[in-house]
């Protein structure tokens, strides 16, 4: 979330970024908010100050009947303005919930159609086969036992392929942790708290993307992302120790609410996949270079599985609510001759962290809030409709990349 100081001082800023990304806010609301709570907390002071006033009076003997009398008006006049400060503190924090981080001037202005393609990889490949005609023609997925054990959209994977995603994970897990990334498998659940710190606030309802355990207050997670931005949760880190690189390994739950007009055939977009992410906090003035170093990182573990690419830099319209600035990766489909999302990595400066109470300590003693940033290295189901549409040769055999074929037992096909 925004600092409500930075809302004040930077109203058009605000305004216009949230206007750009397609949320409608009332900021005059917010401020008339704040206004309250400042009003209210001044009284609660004064009220504090009262009681520690009359507490300090009282020691020593015996006090009067009418200082007894005044600390048990002034404790219930107390005790009811903190109750009311509470709610209007909570409601505050609710409204500013939905303003949305502001956007880098580099950021294309309008809707998807608006991102700007600022790199391209590799030669397109003129035919691929249908993933999920292949894939089930060779017994290794099984979607309607999947559906009908968890419903639609869920599956099985089976024998080779089920082996190769595991390679995919470890050539993917090779990779990061020789960019200095520290392994980690997450909670699969999160707290309420950790679910809106991520500020993944939806447009509308009808786009909630996360599964709630009923009765608990807890979520299912979406992304290792969302374990990972509370990892340093209300902690204060030393500056000398960043930037932290983590690699988060999680299965990822989405109801994919906002998917409708996407492409959604077989895996390319289910309910429950794996995936291996990238997560860093760092210092505000390094999350920039941060930001470019995990784009490079996704590139060179696309490039070693040998997939044409494009990089765009995503429009304001296309941004969630935390990315000030946001890349996807889109790979060449030889199937639908267009290029389809693989990857993102998103910059959030301190949207995150402001939420999470996630703050650094200045060698010179002063206390601000990190940066935290995002990317994904391999998204391990969408990754194998990658794989199978480029790699299946004529006579039903797959080839298998040759970055992955140490993790396959040195096979060249299967």
């Amino acid at each position: 979330m925004l600092d409500i100081k930075f809302i004040r001082e930077n109203l058009e800023l605000v305004e216009k970024s949230a206007k750009e990304k397609g949320y409608k806010i009332n900021i005059k609301e917010v401020l008339k908010l704040d206004d309250k709570r400042r009003e209210e907390l001044s009284e609660v002071e004064e009220l504090r100050r009262q009681k520690n006033e009359i507490a300090a009076k009282m020691k020593g003997g015996k006090p009067e009947a009418s200082l007894i009398e005044q600390g048990k008006k002034v404790k219930t006049e107390l005790v009811d303005l903190e109750a009311n400060l509470e709610k209007i503190e909570s409601e505050l924090k609710a409204k500013l919930a939905t303003i949305p981080n502001i956007i880098f001037e580099d950021v294309p202005l309008g809707g998807e159609e608006c991102s700007v393609e600022v790199k391209k990889w590799g030669e397109h490949h003129k035919t691929g086969v249908d993933h999920l005609d292949y894939a089930t023609s060779r017994d290794w997925v099984d979607f309607e036992r999947g559906a009908k054990v968890a419903g639609a959209k869920f599956y099985y994977l089976k024998g080779d392929l089920a082996l190769l995603e595991n390679a995919l994970l470890q050539y993917g897990l090779s990779k990061v942790i020789e960019h200095g990334f520290t392994f980690m498998t997450v909670p699969d659940m999160v707290s309420s708290r950790v679910l809106e710190g991520c500020g993944f606030n939806p447009r509308t309802s009808e786009q909630s993307d996360e599964y709630y355990i009923e009765g608990e207050d807890l979520g299912l997670i979406a992304t290792a992302e969302m374990s990972l931005t509370g990892y340093h949760m209300d902690e204060i880190l030393d500056e000398e120790k960043l930037p932290l690189f983590y690699a988060g390994y999680s299965p990822c739950f989405r109801k994919e609410a906002g998917a409708a007009g996407k492409y959604t055939r077989g895996l390319f977009r289910v309910h429950q996949f794996n995936k291996l992410e990238m997560y860093a906090f760092c210092l505000p003035e390094q999350s920039k270079e941060i930001h470019e170093k995990i784009l490079a990182i996704e590139e060179d573990i696309w490039q070693g599985l040998e997939i044409p690419y494009h990089i765009i830099n995503i429009a304001a319209g296309d941004l969630g609510a935390p990315a000030a600035k946001k890349y996807d990766m889109e790979y060449w489909s030889p199937v639908n001759q267009k290029y389809q999302e693989i990857t993102s990595c998103s910059n959030c400066t301190d949207f995150q962290a402001r939420a999470v109470n996630c703050r650094v300590r200045r060698k010179d003693g002063t206390i601000e809030f990190v940066h935290t940033l995002n990317g994904t290295a391999i998204p391990l189901a969408r990754a194998l409709v990658v794989l199978l549409e480029n790699y299946a040769k004529e006579g039903g055999k797959l080839k298998i990349p040759k970055v992955l074929q140490p993790y396959m037992n040195n096979r060249e096909e299967i």
